[in-house]
């Protein structure tokens, strides 16, 4: 069998092109099926390599299959002789002769074609596969993506894949997404793609489709403790504490956080220049049929058609995955975690101070915190360089690692770049459109009341729980227990 497959492709080799194509068919179908093989026990993982084995080799495979029939071409051109005429030349009487089972030739035709298609279909699935991986999706074009996989390896949804939220189901999901990919390719090899990136707010599948398949907004209910730790520009970086009690519900009746996406309730709204920051109006539909339109009383621009929009989870949950940080939120969480030594003296002004300063290349961000700690402590306190350097080079460490999770210079990407809509601390949040701008016809604004979201049960306060304790009463974990007591009875009357 395999002496009559070296007569087969010695024969097929009719030319100079001829030979080119079936070298070509031959080694890239041998370096992909080990390639295919050494994917498939984990041995190759690197995204380059996936490119070459997925999408090249096929290639490849392809244009020698392409090129065998064209020297079969140019051969019949220039000896003039006709198709059959060359047939018999280049195999012999005893591959024509016909048998029980047909001729050779015909029967080794017809396995060949039957293993380029099995290569040609192994390798599109195997190529779609690689392409859904997230490895793929952030390191492939890794200048283009290193910033969005950066903070997606540390997100809350890190094992979630990338095609779960921007591609959606079906054929024609997929062929659109990869039209898409094709363009992003142009536009990365010509490096004229936008820098920043901009969000693809309006390309990702509806949140009904992906996040809902998890997250049911019909389990939306009661309230959800959240005690925040924020840190003082004194000395100590003395901990003050907010605890909230969120108002999570989806209950039409009760109101709370999710009654924005509850069920029988339809939010729209249009924003200046599309930005979803400033509202132009933001419609009210309910599930009795009536419903209320609010008007930027500030603005007098209309909106174009395509600006309008029907609310759903990432209008607030904007950062849901691709979370980018402050500096004062990256050096209270490093503190919190312990990677910040709260133990140096004005730890927290000074790393602040420190990762908010412009640096234009991750090298020169490392050079320059180090030297504005050290700089900070040279000045203030001597004694806490020789004293406590383990401690400042952990801190250094630290803040360094932060700059460069949030920082990319090379993609115009600073602090503040991809602000978060959730809450309002680090853009208007809520308050675009819970604010007294937007008006109904009757002068009515949306309310902006803080109590709709939550109850405080502390603020900037000295202990997580300072708003159930009584005078004389300092131990918030007992009056803890009893606000978590009375809401567990409160839900079950409920």
């Amino acid at each position: 069998m395999f002496r009559r497959y070296l007569r087969f492709v010695r024969a097929l080799s009719i030319d100079l092109v001829g030979r080119a194509g079936v070298v070509l068919v031959t080694s890239s179908a041998v370096v992909f099926l080990l390639f295919l093989l050494g994917n498939l026990t984990g041995v190759v993982t690197n995204a380059y390599v996936g490119l070459l084995s997925f999408m090249v080799l096929p290639a490849l495979f392809v244009l020698g299959l392409i090129l065998i029939p064209i020297g079969w071409y140019r051969t019949k051109a220039r000896t003039g002789l006709s198709l059959r005429e060359l047939v018999d030349r280049r195999f012999g009487p005893e591959e024509l002769e016909g048998g029980p089972l047909g001729a050779p030739l015909v029967r080794m035709l017809a396995l060949m074609t039957g293993l380029n298609v099995l290569i040609l279909a192994i390798a599109s699935l195997a190529g779609l596969h690689f392409m859904d991986q997230p490895q793929f999706c952030g390191t492939a074009c890794h200048k283009v993506m290193n910033p969005e996989w950066t903070v997606y390896q540390q997100s809350p949804h890190s094992r979630v894949a990338c095609v779960e939220c921007h591609v959606g189901e079906g054929v024609k999901a997929h062929f659109d997404a990869k039209l898409n990919g094709l363009r992003q390719i142009w536009l990365a090899t010509f490096n004229l793609y936008r820098r920043p990136i901009p969000t693809p707010v309006h390309t990702l599948r509806p949140a009904r489709e992906t996040c809902e398949k998890c997250h049911w907004p019909e389990k939306f209910y009661g309230n959800r403790l959240k005690t925040i730790v924020h840190y003082g520009d004194d000395r100590a970086s003395t901990p003050r504490y907010t605890t909230l009690s969120l108002k999570v519900n989806t209950s039409l009746e009760e109101g709370g956080i999710h009654w924005h996406v509850a069920r029988g309730i339809t939010v729209r709204y249009a924003s200046l220049d599309d930005e979803r920051q400033e509202m132009i109006w933001v419609d009210v539909a309910r599930p009795d049929g009536s419903h209320t339109r609010y008007v930027n009383r500030r603005l007098d621009e209309e909106p174009r058609s395509e600006d309008v929009r029907t609310m759903d989870c990432v209008d607030c949950h904007n950062r849901a995955t691709h979370i980018y940080e402050t500096p004062v939120g990256a050096v209270e969480a490093r503190m919190r975690r312990g990677e910040i030594d709260r133990s140096l003296p004005w730890v927290k002004k000074v790393a602040v101070a420190a990762l908010s300063g412009s640096y234009p290349s991750a090298e020169a961000a490392r050079r320059g915190i180090a030297s504005n700690v050290a700089a900070f402590y040279r000045r203030h306190d001597p004694a806490v360089l020789a004293g406590k350097a383990a401690a400042i080079d952990r801190t250094v460490a630290a803040l360094q690692a932060a700059w460069e999770r949030n920082v990319h210079p090379y993609m115009n990407l600073e602090w503040g770049t991809y602000p978060s809509f959730l809450g309002h601390r680090e853009s208007k949040g809520c308050f675009r459109c819970h604010n007294r701008d937007l008006q109904d016809e009757t002068g009515r604004w949306i309310p902006d009341d803080c109590t709709l979201c939550h109850s405080i049960l502390a603020e900037d306060a000295s202990g997580p729980f300072q708003n159930l304790e009584t005078p004389g009463e300092k131990d918030p974990l007992r009056f803890k227990k009893e606000y978590l007591r009375q809401e567990f009875l409160h839900s079950l009357a409920r």
